[in-house]
């Protein structure tokens, strides 16, 4: 069981149940109602449930907390009149493509920021829901991250990878062809490090696999924000190193990788 302290936390359980709102959609999915889009690229998908999960997200937070600035994936940012200095980063469907295929790897993901005196953002809470695996993640800063099983209702503290001489790598490609063949460069570069890969197919999941252990590390290069909002926290509250992008692109990172490696693409 998780500790008081997390169990009431106002913000933490906002985001559980922001997030929750936004896999509930998800779980209603039904192939003939897609109404499935591109957007950058072939294979880049968007469908009616990316956007009516991002709504039930949305809704959620917003009549909880009216003067918070909610950002997201498929709708522009939402300011307030009068700012409380807290932003929501949704993500209403990690993994579209796996949705879309049938694949159990997608969730929504939903973390909150508050902005600080000298204009950084320190994130404060997060919470992802998968919806095909019946698994809930979640974390509060300075409380630890836990995973729930929505099956059993048990609900267990993530301590994170452990060193390993057989460390698995989790990783992500975008849609363009020149970046992919930039990170196959930097991960020909990682893989002596690690006995083998896996592409999970969404990087909200990817972090909190490391959180959980499952994998050792996960490097991706070119995320949003709203990609790593929720999941760089989870992992980040298991004492795991995590780094976030600074700026677009740039590399988004957790566990036991060899940061000297990942490099920035020639321009």
């Amino acid at each position: 069981m998780e500790n008081k302290k997390i169990a009431h936390d106002p913000l933490v359980l906002l985001a559980r149940r922001a997030a929750a709102a936004g896999a509930q959609v998800l779980s209603g999915r039904d192939e003939e109602k897609f109404n499935t889009d591109e957007k950058s690229a072939a294979g880049d998908w968007v469908t009616d449930f990316d956007r009516a999960a991002e709504e039930a997200i949305r809704a959620t937070i917003f009549t909880a907390r009216p003067n918070d600035e909610l950002t997201g994936e498929e709708f522009p940012s939402q300011k307030p009149a009068n700012p409380s200095g807290y932003r929501w980063s949704i993500d209403p469907l990690d993994g579209t493509t796996n949705f879309v295929r049938n694949i159990a790897y997608y969730c929504s993901s939903v973390g909150v920021c508050q902005r600080q005196d000298d204009g950084t953002d320190l994130w404060v809470a997060a919470a992802i829901v998968a919806p095909a695996l019946q698994v809930e993640y979640f974390a509060g800063r300075g409380q630890g991250a836990w995973k729930h099983d929505l099956r059993t209702k048990k609900i267990t503290q993530l301590t994170g990878p452990v060193e390993s001489d057989a460390k698995l790598l989790g990783t992500g490609f975008g849609y363009d062809a020149e970046r992919r063949e930039f990170q196959l460069s930097v991960l020909t570069e990682l893989l002596p490090d690690f006995v083998n890969i896996r592409r999970i197919g969404s990087a909200a999941l990817d972090l909190c696999l490391v959180a959980e252990g499952s994998l050792d590390a996960y490097a991706e290069f070119g995320t949003q924000e709203y990609d790593w909002a929720a999941g760089a926290l989870i992992a980040e509250e298991t004492g795991t190193p995590v780094g976030r992008p600074v700026g677009y692109p740039g590399w988004q990172y957790a566990g036991l990788v060899d940061t000297s490696k990942l490099v920035s693409p020639k321009v």
